[in-house]
């Protein structure tokens, strides 16, 4: 693998964006069955047509559509795949208590809740996301397609969340078997996306990032479940889903700690406990981390960054409205450099830099709701995103 810029771009951002009250209500009257499909699409089209107007007026480059056709980040994969069945009222106990967003909700008292189960073989018998990057393309300049990002759903999203719950035992024998069908379909996805012309993706996974937490670790090794090991299963579904990818599409991979209705959090915890593993066996071109607390811990993991790999240090806070002081925001981007410089791999610091770009820590808006910014914000955000940039790297 070579190191991958351009996308990635100095100025970054993880995808979802503040969706406006005119789309959320749109979508409510058609969840409430008060309007069809193709008056949802016309509000989705224009809105995400203003989404990119806003991306190219601030200077971001890695366009999105806001992720404005979802519901949840983690829509696309499993609500479309074969096997999957929605099931509006899982019991709670099917879901596992040492996963930190699902610990939350049973502390709030939560009986059930909604999910995707697998009920039969899985299988890929029609896209997940290529309508939504067609519809970008189309809203797009031909010359900008090859940067526009593609957010995707975590391979293992419904696995670690549900455990020995997560498929029949007469439908797959193991782990591995469930997870060579999953592999199947991202592939078909990823190759079905680089025939239609995108050449930037991201997985969005906060699930990586709960291996980094006390609470999730210690309430795996309570039920003996080897966490090791299924990191290491993870690690190996997203390198088969990964395989024989072509090498000029950029694969991102986004770790944060929960973003839920108004930027809630979920978990705690530096990248330390699974850093070696996280930047040299995964293979993907760049990882954009969370960084806008302290819960993320130091940059101290970023030692393990290998010469052909971008961080996208996610700075700027998607939660608050409050703009971050831009010299600070610099400070710490020459902070991480130094960390990478002095790492497992030496460097020169010019060298270390080049490997780094910035973005918030996560989307403003993982759930349609979104956090509690206002579109202005959003637009100050990226704005600020842009500007720091450009005041550090000549090709920002």
């Amino acid at each position: 693998m070579s190191l991958h810029l351009h996308p990635p771009f100095r100025a970054e951002h993880c995808g979802s964006l503040k969706r406006p009250l005119t789309l959320l209500e749109k979508r409510k009257e058609f969840d409430d069955k008060k309007c069809s499909r193709e008056d949802l699409r016309v509000v989705e089209d224009a809105t995400i047509k203003d989404i990119i107007r806003m991306q190219k007026e601030v200077g971001i480059k890695s366009i999105t559509d806001g992720e404005f056709r979802r519901h949840m980040f983690f829509d696309g994969v499993f609500d479309n795949m074969d096997g999957m069945k929605y099931i509006e009222d899982v019991s709670i106990d099917k879901f596992m208590d040492y996963v930190p967003d699902l610990a939350a909700f049973k502390k709030n008292s939560f009986k059930s809740a909604a999910s995707y189960i697998c009920q039969g073989k899985m299988e890929r018998t029609r896209p997940f996301y290529i309508g939504q990057f067609e519809a970008l393309k189309a809203f797009t300049a031909p010359e900008e397609h090859k940067n526009l990002k593609i957010t995707m759903c975590a391979p293992e999203w419904y696995h670690l969340r549900h455990g020995v719950h997560a498929y029949p035992k007469e439908i797959y024998k193991n782990d591995e078997e469930y997870f060579a069908d999953i592999v199947v379909a991202y592939q078909q996805e990823i190759k079905q996306l680089y025939a239609a012309g995108c050449r930037n993706i991201q997985f969005d996974d906060p699930l990586l990032a709960y291996f980094c937490a006390d609470s999730m670790i210690s309430g795996m090794e309570e039920r003996g479940i080897d966490h090791e090991g299924l990191l290491d299963l993870y690690i190996k579904t997203y390198n088969d889903c990964l395989k024989d990818h072509p090498q000029d599409m950029n694969v991102g991979l986004h770790l944060c700690r929960g973003n839920f209705k108004d930027g809630m959090h979920f978990s705690e915890g530096g990248y330390d406990r699974i850093a070696i593993k996280l930047f040299r066996e995964i293979n993907v071109d760049c990882y954009y981390l969370e960084y806008d607390t302290e819960r993320a811990g130091t940059f101290e993991p970023l030692k393990w960054l290998p010469r052909n790999k971008v961080v996208v240090l996610g700075l700027i806070s998607s939660k608050l409205s409050q703009l971050e002081d831009i010299e600070e925001l610099k400070h710490r981007v020459h902070q991480a450099a130094e960390v990478i410089a002095n790492g497992q791999e030496k460097r020169t610091v010019a060298e270390a830099l080049n490997q780094i770009c910035i973005s918030p820590q996560c989307g403003f808006a993982s759930h349609a709701e979104g956090n509690a910014v206002s579109e202005n914000d959003v637009r100050e955000k990226l704005a600020l995103v842009v500007r720091t940039a450009k005041e550090i790297w000549s090709d920002a």
